[in-house]
């Protein structure tokens, strides 16, 4: 049955583009209904982004020297933004133009391009793509530092079509060669003084820019997907996004991220019609979305595989360990108490990556792969055992648990209150499992005594994350 009420549809927006909700998060976004809480969502410049700190205030020197530090600042911004779809669309893009610290070392350039993605990530996708084209983590990370005219690299240009825009089959090799033409001379620039110079070899560790070196770009014509003209970088970017196949691509790829796998064909082309018509804006892209009839069937409930941040994110945010974090961050005096603070952020990176899924190292040029991909034996271990981090058996996480409860709990109240704070829909016959469970490892079913409560309920977490239901969003 497809959703009906308010309430369950709020939830399923929140589940699919945000990260969940915990019970505030629930009531804020309840407040004018579905239309005020997609209005809320999309519109994310209305809500302070707050005080989160940059990521050179981990370091003693106040740089960006390793990746690692780009990654726990991000798990750490995901963890306590109150603008949660502008995070879910910047690892939605993050993947689309999945570019790897595995290669791009420096911290600062990896740093610099996931804040490119973010101010760019419901804007017009021209606009997206000519930033991310001119990033220099991108530019090295597929080697347009080594396009040059009289030595032309491929490797850029291809994937821009093939993964960025038209896909597969959609362009010739005659296209690439082309293309690539147009992109000779953008590479990667620092600055000397006045002067900025080309980067070749290695991606600098400091601070890095765009650079157009004029003396080796192929200024000839080219002529490429029935066009013809001296065509530069830019020129082939409006290009691509003018050709019908980016809008379907764009479309139908956002769409099996956000809703569910094989879209029909029917509600591919009237979004990408929609899409193309606005110019290719992301944001009408999002909305359109959200505002379709599908989106809200039964089809589409709980039905999508979480993938690991959303498996683990939307866990420590409606546990309330955001605001552990952000408190820990407004009390700390220097780059090891930010770190301290960020602790929970460390642990998330930790389990994500057990699960198959790191920000900031995507396994190859293409992305992850989704949905059924992520369930293996070996994960589905990970994700049991993320009970473990958010639930430790001998107290370590209690405070976690006291905030959830309010107060002494009999077994029955615990399990009720976590199905609830966990939004995991289970049947009758497995929750009573839960709380037989609960029962027996609390010794009774009266109040449970402080000093199992932590037991009681990493055994109570243990069982949902195994069981089958909650792997779904």
């Amino acid at each position: 049955m497809a959703l009906q009420s308010e309430k369950e549809k709020i939830a399923h927006l929140l589940r699919r583009f945000g990260f969940g909700a915990s019970e505030a998060e629930m009531e804020y976004y309840s407040q004018g209904g579905l239309k005020g809480a997609i209005d809320k969502l999309i519109n994310w410049e209305k809500v302070e982004r707050g005080d989160f700190i940059e990521a050179g205030e981990l370091d003693e020197r106040g740089g960006i020297p390793q990746p690692q530090l780009a990654v726990l600042h991000w798990y750490g911004r995901a963890l306590t933004t109150q603008r949660p779809l502008e995070e879910k669309l910047t690892i939605f893009w993050h993947d689309h133009f999945a570019t790897s610290a595995q290669k791009v070392t420096s911290g600062t350039a990896m740093y610099q391009h996931i804040n490119t993605i973010r101010d760019n990530a419901g804007n017009s996708f021209i606009d997206l793509l000519m930033a991310v084209s001119k990033d220099p983590a991108m530019l090295f990370w597929l080697d347009n530092q080594e396009n040059l005219k009289d030595r032309p690299n491929e490797n850029f240009a291809r994937e821009v079509m093939e993964l960025f825009t038209l896909s597969e089959g959609n362009y010739s090799e005659k296209d690439v060669l082309e293309a690539a033409r147009c992109f000779t001379g953008w590479t990667v620039g620092v600055r000397r003084g006045q002067r900025v110079v080309p980067v070749r070899n290695d991606i600098p560790r400091g601070n890095s820019i765009f650079y157009f070196d004029r003396a080796n770009h192929d200024g000839g014509e080219k002529q490429l997907l029935g066009n013809k003209g001296d065509f530069d970088g830019e020129d082939i970017v409006g290009i691509l996004c003018g050709h019908p196949m980016t809008a379907k691509y764009i479309t139908k790829k956002m769409w099996e991220f956000f809703v569910y796998k094989n879209p029909e064909p029917a509600i591919v082309e009237r979004l990408a019609g929609s899409f193309r018509n606005s110019g290719l804006n992301i944001r009408r892209l999002v909305r359109d979305i959200m505002e379709s009839p599908e989106f809200y069937s039964e089809k589409a409930e709980r039905k999508l595989i979480k993938n690991p941040i959303d498996f683990c994110m939307s866990t420590a945010r409606q546990l309330g360990i955001g605001s552990i974090v952000t408190q820990g961050l407004s009390q700390a005096e220097d780059f090891r108490g930010k770190r301290r603070a960020l602790g929970p952020a460390g642990q998330l990176a930790q389990a994500t990556d057990t699960m198959g899924m790191r920000l900031m190292y995507p396994p190859d040029v293409a992305g992850w792969d989704w949905h059924e991909a992520w369930i293996s034996t070996a994960t589905m271990v990970e994700r049991v055992k993320w009970a473990d981090r958010v639930f430790p058996a001998n107290g370590q996480g209690i405070a976690v648990i006291n905030n959830m409860l309010g107060g002494p709990a009999t077994p029955d109240v615990l399990v009720d209150k976590m199905i609830s704070v966990l939004d995991v829909n289970l049947p009758d016959s497995k929750v009573k499992v839960l709380r037989e469970s609960a029962v027996k490892t609390a010794g009774g079913t009266g109040p449970i005594r402080p000093q199992q409560l932590a037991r009681v309920a990493n055994g109570v977490a243990r069982l949902i994350f195994g069981s089958p239901e909650f792997q779904y969003a």
